[in-house]
């Protein structure tokens, strides 16, 4: 894996996907002495969306890579995230980001998915991986000495190891699995907006704020150094439920926040109503390499946004993958090709339950959060009753990234609902700090 000068010859790795998950990828290994090249079947490079909420866990990766003051200057650091409940505004429990950041070592950070992707490529760049537009990868092989890709226009191009970064609707996929995405019967508005333009609307500019409701949420902060205000409104769709083709209608965004607190409602006029997300998902499972193809990102283990760990798991994908394959090649002959096989199986291993774990919290997640009647006032007895420095339930995520099994540590202990004493808690005055 001894790198040439330039992007001609064979590379040692195709990575299949431009965004944020092949990107970071193909950096990670490029910058580990390996010749990548990247295969996007996009005209031109880009991301659509808004904001990312990106924790310790992966600024401590773009730390590591010398990016992590490029992301600083693009995003924003929030003071606190903050939890309300979406009907009467009122907090529920919020984390401190500032103590977060000493506990953790590096910070939360909110930023533009545009703005990520962008450094990850500018990175590329830097470090000579080849990035190729206009690719679309329509089979995958393995061969005797590697793997192999299809074009859609007949080309094939082979490499010792194919990463497929290719995303939830993934072909690796679809060709190697055969599985198929699972619908919450959620959907997503988005919407990025100059932050005048809702300065006269209760904001917390300084704050990453969720409104938890029934059957619904709400998210608000601040991107690109506080100059934009990104806003999520994500509903049950009544018509997902009927079965209808057409659901997650503007018709049922508006219905959905009706009876929510002002605060809420005064952000729903502003979604972008030409476009929607609908949120999907897909079971866990225990096996990501197919010879020498390899699965990764949201190919890989695509989860509902309630943790905001999809990007990051991409991120930390192609950083532990890196660091085994860079162990393979240390352990090599000068002449010795790395043993491929060995570092793609140590990924596996490490990644795939820890990926199972976010996966699945993020489903309970989601439940937690549009709990409607009683389980929705005994779920907001005890956020109330959380220490706001109490970090039980983020040390297994927001910790550093696991290499080996060993490393993962243990998970946190749910707490049953049925604990709860809702009249201590419903007896709290209402409160809009």
């Amino acid at each position: 894996m001894k790198p040439e000068p330039g992007p001609a010859g064979r590379p040692d790795v195709l990575v299949v996907g431009g965004g944020i998950g092949g990107l970071s990828c193909a950096y990670a290994l490029a910058r580990r002495g390996s010749r990548i090249r990247v295969l996007e079947r996009a005209r031109e490079f880009g991301e659509v969306g808004a904001g990312l909420q990106i924790a310790p866990n992966c600024t401590r990766v773009l730390a590591e890579y010398g990016l992590l003051d490029e992301a600083r200057a693009l995003g924003v650091v929030p003071r606190d995230m903050v939890m309300r409940d979406a009907l009467d505004g009122r907090v529920l429990t919020r984390l401190d980001l500032r103590d977060l950041e000493r506990r953790y070592g590096h910070p939360y950070m909110v930023i533009h998915r545009t703005d990520l992707q962008g450094i990850f490529l500018r990175a590329c760049e830097r470090a000579g991986v080849e990035l190729l537009t206009d690719r679309t990868v329509v089979g995958y092989e393995n061969a005797e000495d590697g793997a192999r890709v299809v074009l859609a226009d007949g080309r094939v191009e082979t490499a010792p190891l194919v990463v497929a970064a290719d995303g939830l609707h993934s072909v690796a996929r679809r060709l190697l699995v055969g599985d198929d995405v699972v619908s919450s019967d959620y959907v997503a508005y988005r919407a990025a907006v100059p932050i005048e333009r809702v300065r006269g609307n209760d904001i917390a500019e300084k704050d990453v704020t969720v409104y938890v409701g029934p059957r619904c949420h709400f998210v608000q902060y601040a991107l690109r150094g506080g100059e934009v205000f990104n806003q999520v409104a994500v509903f049950e769709s009544p018509g997902a439920l009927a079965g209808e083709a057409d659901w997650g209608t503007p018709e049922e965004l508006d219905a959905a926040f009706a009876g929510t607190c002002d605060t809420v409602r005064q952000g729903i006029p502003l979604m972008w109503r030409d476009r929607r997300w609908q949120m999907l998902d897909r079971d866990p499972i225990d096996t990501w390499v197919h010879g020498r193809v390899v699965l990764l990102g949201d190919a890989a283990h695509p989860p509902l946004q309630y943790m905001a760990q999809g990007a990051i798991m991409a991120i930390e994908d192609g950083w532990v993958l890196a660091a085994h394959l860079a162990r393979q090649v240390g352990t090599a002959t000068p002449d010795a090709s790395p043993d491929w096989d060995a570092a793609l199986a140590a990924y596996e291993a490490v990644r795939v339950e820890h990926c199972r774990r976010v996966q699945t919290t993020a489903r309970a997640w989601g439940e937690l959060w549009h709990l409607d009647g009683t389980p929705r006032l005994q779920r907001n007895a005890l956020l109330r009753a959380r220490d706001v420095h109490d970090y039980s339930f983020t040390d297994w995520v927001y910790g550093p990234t696991a290499l080996t099994p060993d490393e993962l540590p243990p998970m946190f202990a749910p707490i049953p609902l049925s604990s709860a004493v809702v009249e201590d808690a419903e007896a709290v005055p209402r409160s809009r700090v």
